[in-house]
């Protein structure tokens, strides 16, 4: 059978953006399909930039707030001027996502939903394309919980809060989630009033535990923190929104004048009628095996609509995985072991492999770990940053299975650890890499230096060496 192309793309975000040129870049004819005006997913315009643009606004914000007391319109000035920069960071970016870029690669870009007619067709707006594979990279939008009332008040996602002109006077987050602390500090550091409430008993329910609590502690000089409480109701009375939550056997309520939901993210999978195509979905999103393939093996899945990590860069790394599967015919398969992220609040956290809770339980008495507190690193006794923790957890013979850090820059610093994990090296080799001093990342070396304390100086070679030092030396 002829198709019309060799390849189609459902969504234009990161893990499409890197399949459409990699398959055109391949010599490959490529349909790239998405529904929305721009490309760039929710990433360039919803996620990783806006938020990052917003953070960096308000840690230059918070800065100025240490020298000087600020005002009530002084905040509300910078907060325009904050606003102001997102808006200018998110058209800068949009310039390396244009359509134009992609059309003169030899994509045909289409600007419409799209659904399956088959396995191998889809409806798009009133027409018709056939492809040989076909990649799905829809993404995910926010979840919305079911809450009394939720639909009656005007709350705030990512999607819609970087919209705002005005300083919110008071600014409820529901979730303590990566989105929700990274939204919550950055609004903090603008002069907003924050409260965050969250049903677990933790924070970031997927960090290491200790590393939560070190978060939770620090983001509470700025921000209220409510947890273990469930959100029953919310509705808007006398010009404020009022949130009802439970706490245990007590009913409590917090009022303010802004809402933000964010709980989580769902795939958008919805519209593409995929029994259609025989793909099927487990919990929302769609199944797929270790290349990626759907139970259709002519079809892919990557990014967040497959309900792996929810992240730009696995998104874009399983990309690369589809084009060199579908494209050129390799078995290449996904791991997600050795792949980071960093939580951009202030200070940072990183995260990497198994938790400490997680390694106790897979690894036992054969786990080893590692910590350094920030305070005895100089770089950060010297900023006067001494808030924080490196944490690195590996086997007996140095193989690194966990690494966590929270402190200010965290997210670069750490990624040393996460370069020798990637190239199979032992954490102990970090001890000879030499640093300038006084580097940030000085404070990692330190913590691999405690490996050779443990296996060389609290261990029985340790009196071997004394005696021949003291005999021979």
């Amino acid at each position: 059978m002829k198709y019309d192309y060799q390849i189609a793309v459902i969504g234009g975000g990161s893990g499409g953006l890197t399949v459409a040129a990699g398959a055109a870049s391949f010599g490959a004819s490529v349909a790239l399909i998405e529904r929305k005006d721009e490309l760039g997913g929710d990433c360039l315009h919803y996620g990783c930039m806006p938020s990052k643009a917003l953070i960096q606004a308000a840690s230059e914000v918070q800065v100025a707030s240490e020298q000087t007391e600020l005002t009530s319109n002084q905040y509300d000035l910078l907060f325009k001027k904050a606003m102001n920069k997102v808006s200018e960071a998110v058209a800068d970016v949009q310039s390396h996502d244009s359509k134009q870029r992609f059309i003169d690669m030899g994509v045909d870009i289409y600007e419409a939903s799209a659904q399956f007619a088959d396995n191998h067709t889809l409806k798009i707006g009133d027409r018709t394309i056939t492809a040989k594979r076909i990649v799905i990279a829809t993404g995910s939008s926010p979840a919305v919980p079911s809450i009394e009332g939720i639909e009656d008040v005007e709350y705030l996602t990512n999607e819609s809060i970087f919209s705002l002109k005005e300083r919110p006077g008071h600014l409820m987050v529901i979730g303590g989630g990566i989105i929700g602390l990274e939204l919550a500090n950055a609004m903090a550091h603008l002069g907003v009033k924050v409260t965050v409430v969250e049903n677990s008993e933790y924070l970031l329910s997927k960090e290491d535990i200790e590393i939560a609590q070190s978060a939770q502690q620090i983001l509470s000089e700025h921000i209220e923190f409510v947890t273990e409480a469930k959100v029953n109701k919310v509705e808007k009375s006398g010009g404020q929104i009022h949130v009802q939550y439970q706490q245990g056997n007590r009913i409590e309520q917090v009022e303010g004048s802004h809402l933000l939901v964010a709980v989580g993210r769902k795939p958008n999978v919805g519209t593409l009628e995929l029994n259609k195509a025989g793909v099927q979905a487990k919990s929302g999103a769609i199944e797929v095996d270790e290349t990626l393939r759907t139970h259709q093996s002519h079809i892919y899945a990557v990014g967040d609509c497959n309900g792996s990590m929810p992240f730009t860069h696995v998104a874009g790394m399983e990309g690369k995985i589809a084009v060199s599967n579908a494209v050129l015919g390799l078995s290449r398969k996904v791991s997600y072991n050795k792949i980071p992220w960093v939580v951009y609040t202030s200070p940072e956290i990183y995260h990497l492999g198994l938790t400490e809770e997680e390694a106790n339980e897979k690894y036992g008495d054969q786990l080893l770990t590692f910590k350094t507190k920030l305070k005895d690193a100089d770089r950060f006794m010297a900023e006067r940053n001494k808030n924080g923790l490196v944490k690195v957890m590996t086997t007996e013979k140095g193989k690194i299975v966990g690494a966590h850090a929270i402190g200010a820059g965290a997210g670069e610093w750490m990624q040393e650890i996460g370069t020798l994990q990637a190239l199979n090296k032992k954490f102990q080799t970090l001890s000879n890499v030499i640093h300038p001093y006084p580097a940030r990342n000085n404070v990692v070396s330190q913590t691999a230096d405690l490996y050779w304390r443990e296996k060389l100086f609290n261990s029985k070679w340790n009196d071997a060496i004394k005696w021949y030092v003291k005999k021979f030396r």
